[in-house]
């Protein structure tokens, strides 16, 4: 399946029906009167939050989604029928924006949240609604109102816990295939990653979900590599996991080089906890991590963890730092295996 993070929908919201002009005539009923109904009104169109989706293609397929008008009155009293709704499904963490690609309209956040975003126009009144003593026998009746039509923009910024930051080949994807059952692709060349991927994270019972977005380089706030279009993901995250790579010949400049592409990028990314380690200590002595780590921790204005994730050296310590900064309401404890029952005697 093709990943997809944005795109334009046309939407628009069915018409009432009109009103209906009809009077009652009958044999041997000497005063029929006014019995037109009123019209049906126009269906809304809907967008909710479903389970199972983790892109947009499939609005790259099909932009277009018109509600269904309402039915016209008839006569002998009769209601036009009710258009039918329609419903956008998208997956969970979906913001809605204006056309303008400014103003949200609804951000859903959660499973099952919905949230209308054109109404139906209402059904008009046929002429027995008009009715009364001084006007017996009215001529007139409304038409429907019509529906609402608009441009609207989808965007997905996916729901994880943590968020891995780096440069290109600074071990993201194989820590994230290590630690979970995701199969990124891995590879020893620059933007192998080139979309988003989740993957569910499990430590000392607990469980968050990791994403991992194609790297950054110096310059992808002005859009160069894959520029900063994926950071949008990481946006919702409890943590940020900045990953440095101990063998690139310059560490230091690597994490200025990401860290000021975030202030870039601005918003509430550049204030979010982050957790720095040195990936890739297998490549190096323990003379070489010590000197590294200490030149990062000089710039970082914190401490930074040793981790290989090819090794595992130093994965569980990395995992339970990031778990400190996860709330709990955000952790999936797992369910404990049942003890097997020890054999007891027979009873009838």
């Amino acid at each position: 399946m093709k990943f997809l993070d944005l795109a334009k929908v046309y939407i628009r919201s069915g018409g009432g029906g009109a009103g209906c002009i009809s009077f009652r005539r009958e044999k041997y009923i000497e005063y029929g009167g006014p019995d037109g109904g009123d019209g049906g009104n126009g269906g809304s169109v809907w967008a909710e939050a479903v389970e199972g989706l983790n892109t947009l293609i499939d609005f790259r397929y099909q932009q277009h989604f018109f509600a269904k008008s309402g039915q016209h009155g008839m006569g002998k009293q009769r209601t036009g029928k009710t258009g039918d709704d329609i419903v956008l499904r998208v997956p969970v963490g979906t913001e809605i924006l204006d056309e303008d690609e400014e103003t949200v309209i609804a951000d859903l956040t959660e499973v099952g949240q919905r949230v209308q975003l054109a109404r139906g126009g209402n059904g008009g009144f046929g002429n027995l609604h008009f009715k009364s003593a001084t006007n017996q026998a009215p001529r007139r009746a409304n038409p429907g109102q019509e529906g609402i039509e608009r441009t609207i923009w989808l965007r997905l910024k996916l729901i994880a816990d943590v968020g891995l930051l780096g440069m290109p080949n600074a071990g993201k994807s194989t820590f994230l295939a290590a630690t979970s059952n995701a199969r990124p692709k891995v590879a020893d060349y620059p933007f192998t990653t080139l979309v988003p991927n989740l993957g569910v994270v499990g430590v000392d019972n607990v469980e968050f979900v990791v994403a991992d977005i194609p790297g950054l380089i110096e310059g992808a706030s002005e859009g160069r590599g894959l520029g900063d279009l994926f950071l949008g993901h990481v946006e919702r995250c409890a943590v940020l996991l900045h990953l440095v790579d101990g063998s690139s010949g310059d560490p230091v400049r690597d994490y200025k080089t990401i860290v000021g592409e975030v202030e870039a990028y601005g918003g509430v990314l550049a204030d979010k906890p982050r957790v720095t380690v040195l990936n890739k200590i297998d490549t190096l002595d323990d003379e070489e991590r010590a000197f590294i780590k200490a030149e990062v921790e000089a710039v970082a204005d914190g401490p930074v963890m040793l981790m290989s994730g090819v090794t595992g050296e130093g994965v569980t310590d990395v995992l339970r730092a990031l778990r400190t900064q996860i709330d709990e309401d955000r952790l999936r404890h797992r369910i404990a295996e049942a003890a097997p029952e020890e054999d007891a005697p027979w009873q009838p």
